[in-house]
């Protein structure tokens, strides 16, 4: 899935949006242009699996954005279930441990989906991982589930722009890796904490970069994406 990936194929729209009606406008407006969907927990909550098989019945392809993160048994019953419904990309969390992430390979069984093991959330920082009990910076956090990772068989992770070069320089090309918390020079940050442009985040080794408020809430959203796209290396 990650490899001679067009510019089209490397931007994840993200519709976190607040109703189905809202993401049916902008998936009618984007037309065409946009290979890939994120479904995440808002959207998911409002229109469940019927609206997943309904944005990839024209063809798009969807990562599930839902991050299980629950005890071994539940959470392999989860992916088989997500898997099932024919995602291509789905979620869980790296720092559920290794059970968690054997769990979430088994329950992949023969389905191609990509399990992206989420590492730091992109709205956290140092502080927030103290807070919970980590004593240690956030790139040896991110190395750490990575290399938890490695060892159970989840294949993509979920990372900021700014892991992405120690990421490469561990692990080079084992994992997939789909990069949110990027922004363009003329988008707001919102509250994305550590983030960095698309064009930026491709160079530094991401596959895939998920957007959303800088195309999603833009005047013009196709205009957007094509600024976007075109900004790309």
């Amino acid at each position: 899935m990650e490899e001679s990936l067009t510019t089209k194929d490397k931007i994840i729209v993200a519709l976190d949006l607040p109703s189905i009606d809202s993401a049916r406008d902008m998936i009618r407006t984007l037309g065409k242009d946009v290979s890939w969907y994120k479904i995440g927990l808002q959207l998911f909550a409002l229109g469940g699996p019927a609206f997943v098989q309904e944005v990839k019945a024209p063809g798009a392809k969807i990562f599930l954005d839902l991050k299980f993160h629950d005890i071994p048994n539940t959470v392999r019953s989860a992916v088989e279930s997500a898997c099932a419904l024919g995602v291509d990309m789905l979620t869980i969390h790296l720092s559920g441990g290794s059970e968690i992430c054997q769990a979430a390979v088994k329950g992949r069984g023969s389905y191609s989906t990509l399990i992206l093991g989420v590492t730091v959330l992109t709205s956290q920082t140092e502080a927030t991982l103290s807070e919970i009990g980590v004593n240690r910076s956030m790139t040896q956090q991110v190395i750490s589930l990575a290399t938890l990772a490695k060892g159970t068989g989840v294949t993509g992770l979920i990372a900021s722009p700014l892991e992405l070069e120690p990421l490469r320089q561990e692990f080079g090309k084992s994992f997939v890796i789909v990069t949110p918390g990027v922004r363009p020079t003329w988008s707001e940050a919102g509250d994305q904490k550590r983030f960095t442009t698309p064009a930026d985040a491709i160079k530094l080794g991401a596959d895939y970069l998920v957007i959303g408020r800088p195309i999603t809430a833009a005047p013009d959203p196709k205009a957007a994406l094509s600024r976007i796209a075109a900004e790309l290396p």
